[in-house]
This record gives structure tokens, sequence and C-alpha cells, in this order.
């Protein structure tokens, strides 16, 4: 007697080939060009590479950038947020037109938002104008950094809690309202909880992007050595002097710190999904 193994047929056949492709796309486009930087920081040896990762210059590069980041994060959690919650649960005219807007910072060229925002805060710009009669300099501040870091983070909250807001049922906050709570309650202990899985995906990834954001900035920050200089152009400010050694350093404790994040957020996700079981 025969025994006749059944396998499990895929409703879409070529596996291997499209996994093969898969395999060497992202080895060609993501895995190899990441791993040149790391090549290239290891013929330094451990003591050049600390000597140029802690640099008095290139730690302040870090601190400005990670903490630009981190408040630049922040707001776009609320505001990502209040704009997701208006787009999914209200109607109105112009609507399209808001959504639309939301995507702009993913299709517009860095360089352009950087020079739009040096424009408008500059003192003889239309926001520059009115912030120097309060006695108030964006341009070539840190507080400058930190709005061009909204304006290219503030797309991954709003996209990462869109499609979570969607599947969020009405009845569910009904039917909290019914039972008494009030409205801070019920978002508080029914909303919120359901959302921030996706709402802390959508800020670590505005983060991660602000930490490597270089065109919207370099116009608005002024450049200014161990006042208003990001790390990304400690890394273009070695490559032009050809230390090709240091602007990898640099730029793998950039890699090593976004990766991490990523890492730790999957890692969340996948304890909060076990949690929810």
């Amino acid at each position: 007697m025969s025994i006749v193994k059944n396998k499990k047929r895929n409703i879409l056949p070529g596996f291997g080939l499209s996994m093969g492709y898969t395999v060497f796309y992202l080895s060609a486009i993501v895995i190899v060009p990441l791993s040149m930087v790391f090549f290239n920081t290891v013929p330094m040896g451990w003591e050049p590479f600390m000597q140029a990762v802690t640099a008095p210059r290139v730690l302040a590069a870090y601190r400005l950038s990670f903490s630009t980041a981190f408040f630049a994060s922040l707001f776009d959690a609320v505001a990502g947020l209040l704009t997701a919650w208006v787009i999914v649960r209200y109607r109105f005219p112009g609507k399209a037109i808001l959504d639309a807007l939301v995507d702009l910072p993913f299709a517009l060229p860095t360089a352009v938002a950087g020079i739009c925002f040096a424009t408008l805060y500059s003192p003889a710009g239309w926001l520059g104008e009115i912030s120097a009669k309060w006695n108030l300099q964006i341009i070539n501040t840190p507080t400058g950094i930190v709005l061009a870091l909204i304006f290219i983070g503030f797309p991954f909250v709003v996209r990462t809690l869109q499609p979570v807001l969607e599947e969020l049922e009405v009845e569910i906050e009904e039917s909290a309202h019914s039972l008494g709570a009030t409205r801070w309650q019920t978002f508080r202990r029914i909303i919120l909880p359901h959302l921030f899985p996706a709402l802390l995906t959508g800020v670590t990834l505005a983060f991660a992007r602000s930490i490597g954001e270089y065109g919207s900035v370099i116009f608005i920050a002024g450049n200014l050595p161990m006042k208003t200089e990001i790390a990304p152009l400690m890394i273009m400010s070695k490559l032009d002097q050809f230390d090709y050694a240091g602007a990898s350093a640099v730029a793998l404790v950039l890699l090593l710190i976004s990766f991490s994040m990523l890492l730790a957020l999957n890692a969340i996700q996948e304890w909060q999904q076990k949690a929810y079981r």
C-alpha cells in the first residue's frame, strides 16, 4: 500500500523564482550597499574608529540630530494622530485634497523643502519677519531643524495610523458611551490601546528617517560647527576631505542605531501580538 503525501499547493505558483528574485533584489539594493559601510570601517581598527566617532564635533552633531529628531517625532505623534482621525472619521469639502497633501513630503525633493523653509523663515521671509518682531530666530537654529524634520516625518505617522483607524469600529465607542464612559475615558482605555502599536511604529519610522535627513535641513540649519551641524553633514564634510574611513565610521553609528530601533520595534509588536492572543 503506497502512501501518497499531499503537498500544500500555493494559489500562485512560482515560489522558488519569486523568492530568488526577492533575495537577489534585497541583496543588491539593500544588504550589499549597507555592508560596504561596515567593510570600509573595519580596516580602521578600534582606536581610530573610537576617535572618529567620539570627536567633540561629531558628538555635538549626534546630540543635535537625535534631540531634534526626538522632538519632531513627538510633535508628529500628536499632529499625525489628529490628522488621521480627521481624515478617517469626518466628511468635509476638500477631504481628498487634504489626504493627498499628507503624501507631499514623500514626493517632494527634500532640497526643495529645505529651500522653501529657508526662504519662509529667513529675516526677509513672511514668517521670518513676524518672528523677528518677537525676537524669535528660526533659521540657523535647532528650532528650524525641528520644523524641517516635522515636515518629512509627518506622513509616516498619518499613513501608519490611518488603516488602523479605518478598522476601528465606531460601535465600540458608542457602547462605551452608553455604559457611562466619558470621552476621555473612551479614548484612553479603548481607542489609544488599539492605536498605540501603529502610533509607535509611525513615530519610530519618523524618528529613524529624521536621524538621516540631510536635504531639507542643511538650508535652514546654517551648519554652524558645534551648534547647528547635523550628523549627516559630518559625513559629507569627511567625504569632501577624502576621509572615507571616518565618514563610514559616523555612518555606521547612525546605521546601527536606526537598525536597532527597528529591531526593537518589531520585538515590541511581536510581544503585543502574543499578548492579545
